[in-house]
Formats: C-alpha cells, structure tokens, sequence
C-alpha cells in the first residue's frame, strides 16, 4: 500500500494472470485505489462493507478523472456509506430505471395505481405521448426544450390535454427524485413552462339538438355501446364509472345502480328513473361476463367508446360535443328545471365541500323524481322514438 500519484498509477502495469483482479490501495483514503486491467486500462474504486457484505464500487476512469478528483469522489461516497446508504446498490438500481420507459412502468404500478383512482388516463397519456417518442432515452437526457415542443404541437389542438400531459410529466420527475432514481439537484424539465389557459366547458346538448342524436344512437351499430350511450344521457354518470357497473350492481326493487369505484371515492347510488330500468331491462346479458356492458375480451368490460360516440356525433351533425357534455346535460337540464344545485350534486356525485352538508336532506325518491321529469324530457324531444 503506497499512497498513489499521477506518476506511479501511470506506471503500473497488469499482474496477471487473467482473470485475476489486480487492484492497488491508498493509503490516504481508507478502501480508496486504483484497479488495472489486461488490456491496460485503469479504474478508480471504492471498496467498503455495508452489513458485513464487501462491496466494491467503481468511481471512473483513470485519465477521465483525475487522482485529486477520484479521491473527492470517494470522500462523498464514503459519507453515504457512513450515512447508512449503499451507493453501489443504488448506483445498479438506478441503472435498472434509466429510462423514460422504465419510469412511467414504476410510476404506474408504485403510485397512480395505488393512489389515483384515474390512473388508467395517466397511462393512456404516457403511452399515447410519451413512450413511443422517449421510451428508450436516458432519464437525464430530456430537455425542457424536449417538452416545451410538445406541449406546443399538442397545444394547437388539445391545450386541455397538453397542460394534463406537462402536469403528469413534472409529477413523474418529481417522484423521481424522491425515489433516487436521478439526482435531488436534477432540474426538473417540466417546470417553468407556461401552460395554456384553460376555460371551463359550458356545452351540452341543447332541446334543437336532442332528436338528432337520439335519432343517430338509434342507428349506432354497436349494441353494448349504444346502451351505454343511452345510459349516460339518462343517468349524468362518469363514463368509466358506468363502464364498471355490473349486473349485481342493479337494485331493482329500489329502482338504483350501486357504482362501487367512483372519482369521489365512495359508493354512489344513481336512482334509475322508469326509462333507464326499461332500457336496462332490454340490455342483452353474457352469461360469461358480468358486466352491464361486455367488451371484445372476455369477462372485461367495455373501455372504448370513443369510436361509437364520434360516429353518433357526426350522425347527428353535433360539433364540438364530447361524451362528458351527456353528464353536463343531464345538469344543465336538471338546473333549468328549477331542480336546487344540491340535489343535483347529489345525483351526479360532486365532491364540492361547501354541498356536502346538506346532502343528506335529500333522499333517493327525490333524485328518482327529478331524473323520471327529466327523462321524461329527453323522450318527448325524441318525436317517438324510445330507447
């Protein structure tokens, strides 16, 4: 052991024979020295014990770092080590998520699935806009520049979606610094970019509008998805919401649909007015498959609609009208009708602090009566035609 120059590692030369490791100490730093291959080439390392295991862990190459600058290295190390921390074990653990892929599988599974109920909207964003595009590259690699051409191309058409998008991106980053996937001091790229502003939507379908589009839903060639379209006109419920209800979730003595997952977190139960049990009463039912509205897949629900709603819509010759807007009809409806915004909070399931309160005074025969006048609406607007 020789306290190591610039002129001595140079000097060194492999003592073999492969593959035998040829490592030569320091005596300035404890576990600090120089490793020397066959072919010539020279490592610093660090070689330490964390729970009685011998670890070894590399901090450069010999002409790319400098023996003062190895040394530093090892002295900030042996810190984390005294810290309790492994660095080598993180070093491979971080290696295991160097990619922006990697990221959004362990954020996934490790977060938005264990606390966001809309999970599956973050997963559709980043497979839509982020895999394909930066799947492969290195966490540290993506530059604001990369994200601010993003939100800008998405922006032009979906800024609702671009803003959604840049949100999730810089959350993702951020829980990554936590979990020590990238360094504390990494720039998050995500941050400092002006979002678009956002205006609350005001569209929903209007009495003119009605007989157009119960008249498209009629010629929707997608049995299950037809129903269901039907169903979110009646009942106001969040599309993946409706999409999860099973057929135990009908009660129909009580004239109710239990929605058991729902974005405020609790059970909701939609009171079914006379044309939604009807309607439900005609619904063809799979014996191998549980729920209200069956999918290709079997025993899984339906999960696009998309396709069905946009071929109703351009049917109907109804613009700018998304599958959300049928919610915001059956509220915009109600209101009109005179109907109090806390009982239209409560059918709809608003999570709103400043109403919840009151809820309580307004029970299933209320929200029932007030959904029967307004189907009732919506089937005189037909010109005849039922569901």
């Amino acid at each position: 052991m020789v306290k190591l120059t610039k002129k001595i590692i140079e000097d060194f030369v492999y003592q073999g024979p492969p593959p035998r490791r040829d490592a030569r100490c320091d005596d300035e730093i404890a576990g600090f020295g120089i490793r020397i291959y066959p072919s010539g080439k020279k490592s610093f390392i660090l070689s330490y014990r964390v729970h009685h295991r011998k670890r070894q862990l590399t901090l450069g190459d010999f002409g790319i770092l400098t023996l003062d600058q190895a040394r530093k290295r090892a002295r900030q190390e042996l810190g984390k080590i005294i810290g309790g921390h492994d660095p080598l074990e993180q070093r491979q653990h971080s290696a295991k998520v160097q990619t922006l892929k990697s990221l959004c599988e362990i954020y996934l599974s490790r977060y938005a699935k264990v606390h966001k109920k809309t999970w599956q909207e973050d997963q559709r964003r980043l497979q839509r806009h982020i895999i394909p595009r930066w799947g492969n590259l290195n966490l540290t690699s993506l530059k604001r520049r990369d994200l601010t051409d993003l939100h800008t191309s998405l922006g032009t058409k979906a800024p609702y979606e671009a803003n959604r998008l840049l949100r999730l991106l810089s959350k993702l980053f951020e829980l990554a610094k936590q979990w020590g996937l990238i360094d504390e001091a990494h720039p998050n790229p995500a941050r400092n970019i002006q979002l678009y502003k956002e205006h609350k939507r005001d569209r929903w379908i209007t009495p003119e509008e009605l007989p157009r589009l119960i008249e498209a839903l009629e010629r929707e060639p997608n049995t299950f998805a037809r129903y269901a379209l039907w169903m979110y006109l009646l009942t106001g419920a969040r599309k993946s919401e409706l999409l999860q209800a099973q057929w135990t979730d009908i009660g129909w003595e009580r004239k109710e649909l239990r929605l058991p997952h729902t974005k405020a977190g609790r059970i909701h139960y939609i009171p079914l007015s006379t044309a939604a049990c009807e309607l439900l009463q005609t619904l063809p039912r799979l014996s191998d498959n549980p729920y209200l509205f069956p999918g290709h897949i079997k025993g899984k629900p339906l999960v696009n609609i998309t396709k069905p709603w946009k071929r109703v819509c351009q049917q109907a010759q109804l613009n700018n009208v998304r599958l959300h807007d049928l919610r915001r009809t059956v509220g915009s409806w109600l209101a009109q009708s005179g109907k109090s915004l806390h009982l239209i909070g409560k059918i709809l399931n608003h999570s709103n602090p400043s109403t919840t309160a009151i809820y309580a005074r307004f029970s299933q025969d209320q929200g029932r009566q007030a959904l029967e006048e307004y189907s009732e609406k919506v089937l005189a607007s037909s010109r005849g035609i039922q569901p």
